[in-house]
């Protein structure tokens, strides 16, 4: 999918710059995460302002996104807010900074931009809350609710052995 915005009207509203939306799908801007399902319309809000040398592209994404929680394994859905600003100049055999993109012709195409903010906005971990328990590792009760009252202090790899030992000894009795 193609979001252009012509730089013509914000060349000449220098310094107000020109407002944009849009409204689009994860699979349209072929921004499907691995992790999570980006529910209904992405909506993609903001200015575009000439900088002199160039112009720059800021605005928000706006999306509902479901996951399972990697901890407790619950369905979660939440409404999140992406932030992206980018330059973008003309390509006049100068070097580029960071953050600094081309374009030709007399508009931007910011859907890769889009796409890349989108993307790499995805957590590491999904997770229903920052302080989530999860499952007990022993018996599967989510420790959210109530605790299970199962012995979940680590054993030492080294006396794993031993504490086998121990747990049939126990069971002969």
């Amino acid at each position: 999918m193609e979001m252009r915005l012509k730089v013509s009207g914000a060349a000449a509203a220098a310094g107000n710059g020109t407002r944009f939306r849009f409204v689009t799908t994860a699979a349209a801007l072929d921004a499907v995460p691995e992790n999570a399902v980006l529910e209904g319309d992405i909506i993609v809000e903001g200015t575009l302002r000439s900088t002199g040398a160039g112009f720059r592209v800021s605005g928000t994404v706006k999306v509902r996104r479901s996951f399972v929680c990697d901890r407790c394994l619950k369905e979660c859905s939440e409404r999140v807010t992406y932030d992206f600003s980018e330059d973008f100049r003309r390509p006049d055999g100068q070097t580029f900074g960071d953050g600094e993109s081309v374009f030709e012709g007399e508009a931007l195409d910011i859907a890769p931009l889009v796409h890349d903010t989108v993307l790499t906005a995805q957590p590491m971990q999904n997770l229903c809350r920052p302080d989530c328990r999860g499952l007990c590792p022993r018996c599967g009760v989510d420790l959210n609710e109530r605790d299970c009252g199962c012995d979940r202090r680590p054993i030492d790899p080294r006396l794993a052995a031993l504490e086998q030992l121990l747990r049939n000894a126990d069971e002969e009795d």
